[in-house]
């Protein structure tokens, strides 16, 4: 794989029980681009190695007059030079190359995950942590990636010049050979608080990056009620933790290279003393010291090698662990078992009892405006696998017990999965996610407008029978295009060519709100789940936009997560979910007639003013049902 390749058709189905498992198949799948830089790092250190071997050659052949040897030894300095700077060149290529189209794959595989999980991936892991994971992770996975290569080379360039010293000299090669493993592995104690510290470091810039956005996002807000300055010191306080971990992470990885300078300097003074002993005793030729010598010292090169692959493994495994919490997340506990299939029919969840009737326009209040979002991410097919275990914990059991605890395991996580939202009596989670998207379209209760020319963010996958002409029509964006034409590029005023700022910020909340409704009606989906579409705009246009929904969706299935009065008159009929059930249906004034509950939420009626209303005696029983067909027939 080469760069000018990028990206890759299919990125791959990652390893996911593990973050070392994943970093294993991160490095199997770029088995031939390890090769090469391991072949063109051999040849790079071996070059560095033969260098003493001319060194000393050279020596010798001068003290013993030799211009014959001393011409050959200039020749083999020549050779190795350009050996080395072709060695060194196509490692550095190949290297670099290894760490982008890692990083490649790293990114492709989390904007996939993000693309299939949706809205519902910031719900199971917080913003800051996929900024964090996509941008400073990515980085360090592809470090480790492109440094196991030119440690491979280095560590056997070590082994074989070891073995030549020992078998060129053995009274000085034996302590080269000796001291080489206690070198490279003096610094494994201080790994683990190395890490430790690295670890703290990373979660408090996730935290301090999470804090900043969170700010950013609500700047406008913040200056509205005079709490930019509040927030900004508590992102100071968090930037300066951030600092005092670094430098207590930097303390000790500068313990580790101080240790790495500090052993290979003993090594060398004990081997020019014992040499000087040897060579004055005439047991050793001077030419053989200044080989011995200048190996060693050029051993000190590979020998970094050693510091940075256990420095770039310290930091890529906790990053490849958390890369691991984000690519496991899926969209359901089931994999899609139904090809070519395109359902047709009732929208219909079996935990709530909700059904929404193939064709209707269908309300639906909930007292709880969290629950109402899960159902809301349930009815667009992401029933969720069970969100509290762990990646890589599958399996791990050991010792006695260890058959009960999986059976457990296994026993609790079939409690935890929940049936999937039917169309038309197929589970939505049993079709390809592309085919589930189609069918059924979710607008949370934010969404976001990417930045780019109103066309643009309408020019989306749609149906082809809803314009955009008349989707911004029924979403009443009148007063958006007027604003808009004025701000248009285009001498007529079109605002279909006026630039959107990132995230829309440049409008109003009910502008982008109307905008993000207009967006959804364009795709004309056989399902469309809204919540909380009005929210954000005044009543008078909240009473027109429901009738224009009503109006351009009729035929169509569509299902609104609301409280308001004016939307839920709007409907063909509303649904009350208690409690995470269904407890009533019917139309909006039956309801507020019949059902207590019901009159609570959408007046916000208190207890007293209930109790007042309405004595105990004259208290309306609502029995419990237990089917949806059995209320549909009370109501």
């Amino acid at each position: 794989m080469q760069i000018r390749d990028l990206p890759y058709s299919d990125p791959g189905d990652p390893d996911v029980r593990s973050g070392p498992r994943f970093l294993y198949w991160l490095g199997r799948n770029q088995l031939g681009g390890q090769l090469k830089a391991l072949g063109w790092g051999l040849l790079h250190q071996l070059g560095i190695a033969g260098f003493p071997v001319a060194v000393g050659f050279a020596v010798q052949a001068v003290i013993d007059r030799s211009g014959g040897r001393l011409a050959l030894a200039g020749g083999m300095t020549v050779v190795l030079g350009v050996l080395l700077a072709l060695g060194d060149t196509m490692l550095h290529r190949t290297a670099v190359t290894n760490w982008i189209t890692a990083a490649a794959r790293v990114q492709q595989l989390l904007a996939r995950k993000t693309a299939e999980l949706g809205s519902a991936l910031t719900r199971r892991v917080a913003a800051g942590e996929v900024v964090a994971v996509s941008t400073g992770d990515v980085e360090k996975i592809g470090w480790f990636v492109e440094a196991l290569s030119r440690f491979a080379a280095a560590a056997t360039a070590l082994v074989v010049v070891c073995v030549g010293l020992v078998l060129y000299l053995p009274s000085l090669g034996l302590l080269v050979a000796l001291a080489m493993p206690v070198l490279a592995l003096a610094v494994l104690p201080l790994l683990p608080p190395a890490t430790r510290r690295a670890d703290e470091q990373r979660d408090k810039a996730g935290k301090a990056t999470e804090l900043a956005s969170d700010t950013v996002a609500g700047l406008r807000v913040l200056r509205g009620i005079g709490g930019e300055e509040l927030f900004l010191g508590r992102y100071r306080r968090a930037s300066q933790e951030v600092r005092r971990a670094a430098v207590r992470s930097a303390r000790m990885w500068a313990l580790i290279s101080a240790v790495q300078v500090l052993l290979p300097g003993v090594l060398l003074i004990s081997l020019v003393w014992y040499g000087a002993v040897l060579a004055r005793e005439g047991r050793i030729e001077v030419g053989q010291l200044v080989t011995v010598y200048s190996a060693a010292t050029l051993m000190l090169f590979p020998l970094r090698h050693f510091e940075e692959i256990a420095m770039a493994y310290s930091f890529s495994r906790p990053s490849a662990q958390r890369a691991v919490r984000v690519l496991s997340l899926r969209r359901s506990d089931r994999e899609a078992t139904v090809e070519g299939v395109a359902p047709v029919g009732d929208l219909y969840d079996p935990v709530t009892g909700l059904m929404a009737p193939r064709g209707q326009f269908t309300a639906v209040v909930c007292g709880d405006p969290d629950e109402a979002g899960r159902l809301a991410e349930r009815l667009g097919g992401h029933a969720g696998a069970p969100e509290d275990a762990e990646p890589g914990n599958a399996g791990t059991a050991r010792g006695p017990g260890a058959g009960e605890a999986r059976e457990s395991a296994g026993t609790a996580k079939d409690a935890a999965r929940q049936p999937s939202v039917l169309l038309g009596g197929v589970a939505l989670d049993e079709i390809p996610l592309d085919a589930a998207r189609a069918a059924v379209l979710v607008q949370d209760k934010d969404p976001v407008l990417l930045s780019g020319t109103l066309r643009e963010l309408l020019d989306v996958p749609s149906s082809g029978l809803v314009t955009a002409d008349a989707a911004l029509e029924a979403a009443q964006c009148g007063d958006v295009l007027s604003a808009l034409a004025q701000a248009s590029p285009d001498s007529d005023g079109d605002p279909m060519r006026t630039r959107i700022t990132e995230r829309g910020r440049s409008l109003s909340g009910g502008q982008r709100q109307r905008l993000a409704l207009a967006r959804s009606l364009v795709t004309d989906p056989q399902a469309l789940v809204l919540d909380e579409p009005t929210s954000a705009v005044d009543s008078h246009t909240e009473a027109r936009v429901a009738a224009g929904i009503a109006k351009l969706r009729r035929g169509r299935t569509t299902v609104a997560f609301a409280s308001s009065p004016l939307l839920l008159d709007a409907a063909d009929r509303v649904v009350l979910v208690h409690e995470g059930s269904v407890v009533a249906v019917g139309g909006h004034r039956d309801l507020l007639r019949t059902e207590p509950r019901y009159r609570a939420v959408v007046t916000r009626e208190t207890d007293e003013e209930a109790a007042a209303a309405h004595p105990v005696g004259d208290a309306v029983e609502i029995p419990a049902m237990k089917s949806i067909q059995e209320i549909e027939e009370r109501a």
